[in-house]
Parts: structure tokens; sequence; C-alpha cells
């Protein structure tokens, strides 16, 4: 028995008392209790009436493959090699990469429920809820070398804004790997994070882990918690499905790292700039302990983001920079 085992039988929406769970599930009404006690430890809210059982305080959708599966496109389904879902990982990029390690991989994709040790740009903590995400790593091998995957990331933000708008969502893109929604509040916070990590050579044969993470129903309780302003699926589209969305999102994904190595970020550039969150306006440049007040401009067509200062332009790359909105 497995939490998402327990939480499939309480979703319903009608109590269950410990026996009925443990006949369902094949085990004592002890070990119903001790998953219990883990669903309460995770923060998943369920209600418990004497004479009547248990239940989910509200619902809870599991990631199903199949499903995400059937949806696809015929386009998006062709480049797709395997589905694997998890209920708890360390990470699903470090599961991808262990794919790769084995000779598998390419077109391989992972979603995970929970990750312990997820983690987002500069090693940062990436934490949410279990059930609270939608988390998918996904592996592709290119022949051309690190040099030609100028970009992916940014581009990567435009696959996802894509998949967003499909339910009337505004999404907005910050460079170099985040995407921004208005939360409850209308105030524009951070909805995802995108994570591409490479290995191989500058000139020849690399390997690719796209790793997103997309925060979906977060409750008040968790977002105070955290030391940005956050945003999430739910704040604006409060019915739409994890499954569905995953299912676009590799619409859009798939076909994506398919002709990346022919486009180039060239192909997005435009799709990035018109989503841009900080077009013209002031932002904070950190570099270390440097702080750079400057005026956004565009991305070129390898991703890099100019910005103004003084008298002068200067053309910001990747590595350990961040830019942030001034309020």
């Amino acid at each position: 028995m497995t939490i998402g085992d327990l939480i499939r039988l309480l979703s319903d929406g009608e109590f269950h008392s410990g026996e009925q769970l443990g006949d369902r599930l094949g085990v004592s009404r002890t070990a119903v209790w001790k998953q219990l006690k883990k669903l309460e430890a995770l923060g998943i809210p369920f209600e418990a009436v004497k004479g009547q059982g248990y239940r989910l305080a509200m619902p809870l959708e599991l990631m199903d493959g199949g499903k995400v599966v059937a949806g696809l496109s015929r386009h998006g389904r062709q480049h797709l090699a395997r589905l694997f879902v998890e209920e708890t990982l360390p990470s699903s990029n470090e599961f991808i990469r262990q794919r790769f390690a084995q000779g598998a991989g390419h077109g391989e994709v992972c979603l995970v429920e929970q990750q312990s040790a997820g983690r987002g740009r500069r090693g940062r903590v990436w934490s949410t809820p279990w059930g609270g995400a939608l988390m998918l790593s996904v592996g592709w091998r290119f022949e051309s070398g690190v040099a030609t995957l100028e970009g992916l990331s940014l581009a990567v933000g435009v696959a996802l804004a894509k998949a967003l708008e499909r339910h009337d969502m505004k999404p907005r893109l910050k460079w170099p790997n985040d995407v921004l929604l208005a939360n409850e509040r209308g105030e524009l916070g951070k909805l995802a994070g995108i994570l591409v990590e490479i290995s191989g050579d500058m000139g020849g044969p690399c390997e690719v882990v796209v790793g997103m993470g997309i925060n979906f129903n977060l409750p008040e309780g968790f977002r105070a918690q955290i030391e940005q302003r956050v945003a999430a699926v739910h704040d604006q589209a409060p019915t739409l499905s994890r499954n569905q969305l995953a299912t676009e999102l590799l619409d859009e994904l798939l076909p994506l790292l398919a002709g990346y190595e022919a486009m180039g970020f060239a192909a997005w550039q435009e799709a990035w700039n018109v989503r841009h969150a900080f077009q013209g306006r002031e932002v904070d440049v950190l570099r270390g302990q440097q702080r750079l007040v400057a005026t956004a401009e565009s991305v070129d067509e390898s991703g890099n983001l100019w910005i103004r200062h003084g008298d002068g332009r200067e053309r910001l790359g990747g590595g350990e920079i961040s830019v942030r909105g001034r309020t």
C-alpha cells in the first residue's frame, strides 16, 4: 500500500472506515492508521468522523500516466519513448540522468508527485506540497553539441506559456528560466521554474535533462512559508486538471526538443520577447554580491538579455546572474 493507493480511495468524497480501507487495500487497520498519519504529516487534510470513518477534506487529483499519454496529439506522441509516474523521488532530473546512464533516457518523461531533493537554479531548493504541483523532467539526446542549445531554457518557458494560454491565463516570462503569473491578490508571482542540465561535449553529442516545477494548488499556510511572491495555476484556472496540463505541455515541449538543433532559439525569440515580464522596466541585476540597477530590454537570438544602465548597454548571459523586478 502506498500513499497514492490510500488517496485514490479517500478522494471519492465518501467516508470509509478503517476496516473498509484495510479490506480494500489488503492491509491491517494498523497499517491504514500509519498511512493516515503520513497524510497528516504531508499536510494533506482529511476528515475523521467517529462512526463514519475517513475521507479527504478536498479532492486531490493524482497523476495518471495512461491519461496523459492517451491525450497526446499524434505529433507529440511520436516523440515520446516512455513515461514514468512516481509518487516520491529525490529528484526527477536525477531519475532521468540515471536512465541516460543505463543507456536509455532519450524521449523519456518522468512525472512525480513530490520530490525530497528537488533543485531550482543556483542550487536553490524547490519545495511543493504533495500533489500540489506538476513536476516533470524530460530527457533528450542532441548530436550537435552544447553550443547549439543556447536559449533552450527560454524556449521551454515559451512552451509552458503557450500551454497555459489555452486556458485564458496570461503568464509572463522572467529571464532566464522563470514563469510568472498573477496570484490571488493580483500580484505577479513565481509560477514555475525551469532547470536545464547538460552533460556532454561542446562540439559533440550531449544529453539534456529539462526539469520543470509548476505550482498548481498552494494552500495559504504553505505560501506564507515562502520568502518570495508565488502564484499557482488554480489562482486563475481553478478547475484545470494536472493531467490535462501535463498532456498539453508535452505536446508543446516534445516537438520543441525534436526540432531545436535545426531551428535554435531564433525560432522562439519573438515569442519570448512578447511575453517578457520586465521589458522596458527597471530591474535589479544580481551578480554574486554585486547589485546593479538597469533597464531591461529584449533578448537576442542566443537568449542573452540586453540591459541599459548609465550611458551604455550590456548583454547578460546565463550563469550566476539573477534579474529581479523592482517594486
